[in-house]
């Protein structure tokens, strides 16, 4: 963002993860959970040849560290009938992004928004229903007071879905 200090962004929008060193064990974890997010603690356990109570303890560690998502970032907005996905930069007034943001939030079709720097000060996920719903999303968004201009982009093929199991495989080898 430009010109915008910490103590001006919502809460919301502020990192809340605490960074730790993570060891082979908990990358090890982290990269099970990446390819079966359903196992159980016991699974996990005999998986990685560690005990129950060693494995708990990690989780908990890990969670308490903010390493796991909200569970909602694992459902296909496709199968709940919003099977477009777009992409729109906004272009905002600085001194407003907090009730910007606010007001964005408010707009249930917006799964996600990044503050960016560069020429646009926001980019924003949107999934909608038909051409003509991010039509009305856009125009929605264009009506938020502060926001001056947006770029929309509509997505025809997600080409590398979210994926973190490489990043956790690099770690282990260094």
């Amino acid at each position: 963002m430009r010109n915008q200090g910490l103590a001006e962004w919502p809460l919301h929008a502020l990192p809340s993860r605490t960074v730790r060193d993570l060891d082979a064990t908990d990358l090890k974890l982290l990269l099970a959970l990446a390819e079966n997010p359903r196992a159980t603690t016991v699974a996990l356990a005999d998986a990685l040849r560690l005990s129950r109570n060693t494995v708990q303890a990690r989780m908990a560690q890990l969670a308490a560290a903010g390493a796991f998502l909200p569970y909602d970032r694992c459902i296909d907005s496709g199968v709940i009938g919003y099977p477009l996905v777009a992409f729109t930069t906004l272009h905002v007034r600085q001194q407003m992004l907090a009730s910007i943001v606010e007001e964005l939030a408010t707009i249930p079709e917006i799964v996600q928004a990044h503050g960016l720097s560069g020429a646009a000060d926001l980019l924003v996920r949107i999934v909608c229903r038909s051409a003509e719903d991010l039509f009305r999303v856009n125009a929605r968004m264009l009506a938020v007071p502060g926001v001056e201009r947006a770029e929309t982009a509509m997505g025809i093929s997600e080409v590398i879905p979210y994926r973190i199991s490489p990043l956790l495989q690099q770690s282990l080898a260094e």
